[in-house]
């Protein structure tokens, strides 16, 4: 599989997608690729404007995309896909729209047979098997929590480490590690913002100034940093 799965879109003060853009463009390659956008995550904002503000960014480093709202059949607009992009925004509303489409197992096969797959925020939590590990609220019943399951583990996406000053409510690690109680086998990436996860060449790798906080049941949180494996989250086994 070819898999960039990307924390946040925008860092503050900058333009949207402008610090992912150039892993990107070298993810896709040199060559011209027209990819499938899935634009479902937006709610308080049109699909075609989703696809504009994505459209002008790819462009900007030679690729384009095509929002799968405009095919009159979803399920084959993924099949003959060049590549596949989820965007962020609601994960619930995401995985909902791709329940309802029948999309989930049509992607996953896609992605095996080595479609590269981007997604960001809650286009990379989709690739998790499920997205019980998403920050955004439950706004719509999303017809089960099943995702894509391209990688084995859970990623939280704009992973933090502190509270708001004055807020007493649970960290975020808190809520992790009430996830991994319930769910002691399966690991979690705690992403930072400005960072992603690339898998190449069956290898998975970090990258980004920011490190990577490891969560798993039993096993003290781990920081890892773009000088270490993160291939062992493909398997099973806690191997740092």
């Amino acid at each position: 599989m070819k898999l960039l799965l990307i924390s946040n879109s925008t860092m503050a003060g900058e333009s949207y997608l402008d610090y992912p853009k150039y892993e990107i463009q070298k993810f896709l390659g040199k060559n011209p690729v027209t990819a499938l956008f899935i634009p479902y995550a937006a709610v308080t904002f049109s699909f075609d404007e989703y696809c504009d503000k994505v459209e002008e960014r790819f462009a900007e480093v030679g690729h384009h995309i095509v929002g799968i709202h405009t095919f009159a059949d979803p399920v084959k607009a993924v099949e003959d896909a060049e590549a596949i992009v989820v965007g962020g925004g609601n994960t619930w509303q995401l995985v909902r729209m791709m329940h309802d489409r029948k999309l989930m197992n049509p992607i996953r096969e896609k992605a095996f047979n080595e479609t590269p797959y981007i997604g960001w925020s809650a286009g990379a939590n989709v690739a998790c098997p499920t997205l019980r590990t998403t920050n955004d609220m439950p706004i719509i019943d999303p017809h089960g929590f099943e995702c894509i399951g391209l990688v084995p583990f859970q990623i939280n996406p704009h992973y933090l480490d502190a509270n708001a000053q004055g807020h007493a409510g649970e960290t975020r690690e808190q809520r992790i590690e009430e996830f991994i109680e319930l769910n002691p086998e399966i690991f979690v990436a705690g992403l930072r913002e400005g960072t992603m996860l690339k898998l190449k060449n069956e290898k998975l790798k970090l990258i980004g100034d920011r490190k990577c906080r490891i969560f798993k049941k039993g096993k003290e949180p781990v920081e890892l940093s773009s000088d270490d494996d993160f291939s062992f989250l493909m398997k099973n086994g806690f191997q740092v």
